[in-house]
């Protein structure tokens, strides 16, 4: 472990990027950086590979609760719990996090399992999906355009470490999806095969629609094959993370 830089100025360049990531959901795209808060997700990156730029903690917490992750940083910086409070939409904030670069123009792979994002807005649900797709052996993520920020703090908390281990595509459209070399499968809440009598194809390429509308027209015409849930209780739909969770369940291959 390098020797930590202690930074007391709410002016620090660093600490000015680190805001403008916690603040806007997007920045990240132009910053070509991630900020991941907490043990958890550190973890979580460092089980993957990843390598982290820079480990910030809070004075409050060093040296009384030393992680065993401090040398993998190549700088590590204390910094006042007061500047830590502005690093969170969290009311408690983490005793640590990690800067990460952002992995550099990843490609769609077309043979990969596949959970595809058709303008699903709501951070929790889109962390919640990549958690699920993590979990069944998916292991790409393409984000149709209108989807909510891969990568934004409040997403990367939803998804509990799941990014780490996923091919992640955003910003792309309807004819993207062409270019993968599997069936195409979707979800509707009035149409379709029960998904708990069907014959599901793996791998293949699960898509989730927006919590509104569902999957758009353009992507339906897509689909060699269309799910629907049964739900005895009678609610009229279910969550798309809800859903998300059990379509991908159903279809990923059984130990």
């Amino acid at each position: 472990m390098t020797s930590p830089l202690h930074i007391t100025s709410r002016d620090n360049p660093l600490l000015k990027r680190l805001r403008q990531l916690v603040q806007h959901s997007s920045a990240y795209r132009k910053q070509g950086q991630v900020w991941l808060e907490g043990d958890h997700l550190c973890r979580a990156a460092l089980a993957r590979g990843w390598a982290p730029l820079v480990a910030v903690y809070s004075e409050e917490n060093w040296p009384s609760t030393l992680f065993d992750i401090d040398a993998s940083a190549i700088k590590t910086v204390i910094i006042p719990t007061s500047l830590m409070r502005e690093l969170t939409t969290l009311e408690t904030p983490a005793p640590m996090g990690f800067v990460l670069n952002m992995p550099l123009d990843p490609s769609l792979e077309p043979n990969v399992p596949t959970v595809v994002l058709d303008r699903v807005q709501d951070a929790g649900n889109v962390g919640s999906i990549l958690r699920s797709a993590s979990a069944f052996g998916y292991r790409q993520v393409i984000a149709i355009k209108g989807t909510a920020a891969l990568w934004s703090s409040k997403v990367l908390r939803a998804g509990m470490g799941a990014h780490f281990g996923l091919n992640l595509l955003e910003g792309l459209s309807e004819s993207d999806l062409d270019a993968l070399a599997m069936p195409l499968v979707v979800t509707s809440s009035h149409q379709g095969e029960w998904l708990h009598q069907a014959q599901l194809p793996w791998p293949c390429a699960w898509v989730m629609g927006h919590e509104g509308q569902g999957v758009s027209p353009a992507v339906m015409a897509k689909a060699q094959h269309r799910m629907r849930i049964a739900q005895p209780g009678g609610e009229e739909s279910l969550n798309v993370a809800a859903a998300a969770a059990i379509c991908l369940h159903a279809s990923a291959p059984k130990p």
